[in-house]
């Protein structure tokens, strides 16, 4: 299978796995070969590239490794990261983990099929053209690929600096969503904006391409099931033109821009041909030619696609593409190996250059090839691509993969011992908050008690604000409730001390932008102020003022109840 470049001894490994702590505690960890690792050469899929280890890890794996992960190896990629196939590397191409004559997915082939076939947890991929979501969807897994910058790229070989990410591979999105919490966010990652949204709209809008060319025979039916999915968990699924996207997808190989994987590792691929990837070199080489006009006219030509493309996303929450138009065979990317590469990024390769978040998952099969999407966002909706891809999800039998993986990793690979998904780490629980919450992302908590709770007339306030419920509480008992003459009906929360009453009501967590818009919206005799709670927290909630007048219906315990009676 080729996954590997380098593995742990396997008694470290065992040892550090007993010993760890964390909320990643337990969990293996593997490392795409174009990131350091302390120990390990950093090889980029090219061992004349490193010959001696990495002194320190890099920044996303160090920590991972702080939340408790267990590095168990280095893996295999297409090399310097340039492909989407798996196939360019001295290492061997690495193949599906379910069907031997077909590819991986690149480049970060061997930590998708790593944790396709249980030999890992997580996984860490890197992401310039969709390296982080092709594989993923190849292999059945999920891949998140934060916005550019959220993660730290120091001890990464870069492909594109201007456009890298590092992403995170799991078998689901809940233990994907903590690895996340653990690896973004720290000194030198991009500042998240006061308003970045936390949650997904119940009824998200959610733009699908208006036409699905290069796709293979079934897979624009998957792609309109997955589609009908979100509409049957109530959003609204809209096309829109599809161009702007399409062309952009072509300037990053096909243009200027490649001038950039020149910059990356240029001086070593034309002072080393004899020891690079044909195809690889050939692209590199060939980036070193590119005028630096022909750079400015595709960097202008970019602003005004991206331009174009995010004007007809207002009004959507998100976008959903498929994730590969089809799966490609080892001899048809032998016969064609630009070509199919090519369609194999129809739906990705815009993604970095217009700054938008992706998730990647599983959504079913057609013909015994894993079918994926990918739900994309603007910048910093992170959380809202978070949501909407668990409402599209299809997960496959990741226990049946594997199992009819392994008699294949025995003949190929000795080393590999039998792991089946039974035996691996468990799925980790879902978090309370979305990972961006733990990167940067403000979550501020408001109390309601009134026409904000959920379902009431004026919860759409909070969830276009981009708040995320957290749930039932009650106040302290300290407090009255009045019913109060307003449009639509709502009633004041007011501090009486002693003598009051626990009230019913809700934890939402917002923007820290959100909360003062609220502030500066709201109507006499409302306010915001300090609420005590139960539990003995104090939150920010909504009141009244002391002297507003109102049926008192304290004794209700909370408004649902009232209105109920």
């Amino acid at each position: 299978m080729s996954v590997w470049i380098a593995k742990r001894d396997p008694a470290e490994v065992a040892a550090e796995l007993g010993a760890a702590t964390g909320p990643l505690a337990g969990l293996r960890l593997a490392v795409k070969g174009n990131v350091d690792v302390a120990g390990f050469p950093t090889t980029a899929g090219c061992p004349a590239y490193a010959t001696e280890p990495a002194a320190t890890d890099a920044v996303a794996v160090a920590r991972l490794k702080a939340a408790g992960a267990t590095v168990v190896g280095v893996t295999n990629l297409d090399q310097f990261a340039t492909g989407l196939v798996g196939q360019r590397s001295p290492y061997g191409g690495v193949r599906d983990a379910r069907r031997p004559d077909y590819v991986s997915g690149g480049s970060s082939s061997g930590s998708a099929v790593a944790v396709a076939l249980g030999l890992a947890d997580i996984a860490i991929g890197t992401d310039t053209a969709g390296s982080g979501r092709v594989p993923a969807a190849f292999q059945g897994i999920v891949g998140i690929k934060p916005t550019l910058g959220t993660v730290s790229t120091d001890g990464v070989v870069p492909a594109c600096r201007s456009w890298d990410a590092v992403t995170i591979f799991a078998r689901d999105l809940d233990t994907a969503d903590t690895a996340m919490a653990a690896m973004a966010g720290g000194p030198g990652t991009r500042a998240w904006p006061a308003d970045a949204p936390l949650a997904a709209p119940y009824a998200a809008r959610v733009a699908v391409p208006a036409s699905l060319p290069a796709m293979a025979p079934g897979w624009a039916a998957a792609f309109a099931a997955a589609a009908d999915r979100l509409r049957a968990d109530g959003c609204t699924v809209s096309p829109v033109p599809f161009d702007a996207f399409l062309a952009a997808a072509k300037l990053l190989y096909e243009g200027a821009l490649v001038a950039e994987r020149h910059a990356a590792v240029g001086d070593f691929v034309d002072a080393h041909r004899d020891l690079v990837d044909p195809t690889v070199g050939a692209i590199i080489a060939a980036a070193g030619a590119v005028r630096a006009t022909d750079m400015v006219r595709d960097l202008q030509r970019l602003a005004s696609l991206k331009a174009e493309a995010l004007g007809l996303l207002e009004g959507f929450d998100a976008l959903l593409v498929p994730t590969a138009p089809c799966h490609p065979t080892i001899a048809e990317v032998a016969a064609a190996p630009i070509a199919v590469n090519s369609r194999v990024g129809t739906y990705t390769n815009f993604c970095n250059l217009f700054d938008l978040c992706a998730v990647a998952v599983p959504s079913g099969s057609v013909d015994g090839a894993q079918f994926g999407v990918t739900v994309l966002a603007r910048p910093f909706h992170d959380a809202v691509a978070l949501d909407l891809a668990r409402r599209v999800h299809l997960a496959p039998d990741p226990v049946a993969a594997v199992d009819a993986a392994l008699p294949r990793i025995a003949t190929a690979e000795a080393a590999v011992p039998r792991i089946a998904t039974a035996e691996a780490a468990p799925a980790l629980p879902r978090p309370e908050l979305p990972w961006p919450a733990h990167a940067g992302a403000t979550a501020v908590p408001l109390l309601v008690v009134g026409a904000h709770l959920r379902g009431q007339p004026l919860e759409h306030e909070l969830v276009t604000r981009g708040a995320r419920w957290a749930g039932p509480v009650k106040t302290a008992a300290a407090y009255a409730l009045r019913a109060l003459t307003t449009t639509p009906p709502k009633p004041g929360l007011v501090r009486t001390g002693a003598g009051g009453s626990p009230i019913e009501g809700e934890l939402w967590l917002l923007p820290v932008a959100a909360l003062g818009s609220f502030l500066a919206a709201l109507p006499a005799p409302m306010n915001l102020g300090p609420v005590e709670l139960d539990d003995g927290r104090w939150v920010t909630g909504f009141g009244c003022a002391a002297d507003a007048t109102g049926t008192d219906i304290t004794g209700y315990g909370g408004w649902r109840s009232w209105l109920t009676a």
